[in-house]
């Protein structure tokens, strides 16, 4: 670990990166290298923050990926964990940000390519019940408009949590933190296809994934998360 320019934690509290970072955090929000300054601040602050955290009963965990998230350990802040929809489009991107082709691309993904991802993987009248559980009656003339809709609502969700960057209505830019919906099958050869696989089988969870937030529930601080599937 690198030198701090900090010397006590006072001081890195006091540094004016500290408010905005902290709520980051508690958001649930995963701060990556794209963050610039606030990704520098915690990588500089980290040694001190560690300890300060772990009195809120959080880990401030930093992966190899390049991004930092709050990884609740009890339920002093609170935990909101993501939606089966959000859960089964973070694992879809995760999917996109592994194939080879984004990376040709510099992370950058149509909404189109993630739509159809999406209806490849579970079929149209599983993604639609998937998005949107309370629809009683599949009807295919709907169907589209109604993915499309959900889909969009999962990636302002994802985006707040630093899972993506939403460009415009038709560009994507995955980050490295949807690395946390690959955690299961961290270590294996092909990730991809073993993700896929999983996926399709509707088994993902996002392993230790968050910040105050989970998957699978509902409210604020980041993904801890565990899909409810």
């Amino acid at each position: 670990m690198r030198d701090s320019t900090f010397l006590t934690l006072e001081a890195a509290i006091a540094d004016e990166h500290f408010p905005e970072v902290d709520l980051m955090l508690r958001r649930g929000r995963h701060i990556g290298r794209d963050d610039g300054t606030a990704y520098d601040y915690l990588a500089d602050a980290q040694a001190l923050l560690e300890g300060f955290y772990r009195r809120f009963g959080c880990e401030l965990v930093q992966q190899s990926d390049g991004y930092f998230y709050l990884l609740p350990s009890g339920d002093r802040l609170g935990r909101r964990q993501l939606s089966s929809g959000e859960m089964l489009v973070g694992q879809t991107l995760a999917l996109l940000y592994l194939d080879p082709a984004t990376l040709q691309h510099g992370g950058l993904v149509a909404r189109e390519a993630l739509l159809g991802r999406l209806s490849g993987l579970v079929g149209a009248e599983i993604l639609v019940r998937t998005l949107s559980p309370r629809k009683r009656k599949y009807d295919e003339r709907v169907a589209a408009e109604t993915v499309r809709a959900q889909v969009g609502e999962a990636l302002r969700r994802l985006a707040d949590l630093g899972f993506v960057d939403v460009l415009d209505e038709a560009r994507l830019r995955l980050r490295p933190a949807l690395m946390r919906f690959a955690e299961p099958v961290r270590g294996l050869g092909d990730r991809g296809a073993a993700l896929e696989r999983l996926v399709a089988r509707g088994e993902v969870l996002l392993g230790d994934a968050s910040g105050g937030d989970e998957p699978g529930a509902e409210e604020d601080a980041a993904p801890d998360e565990e899909p409810a599937r």
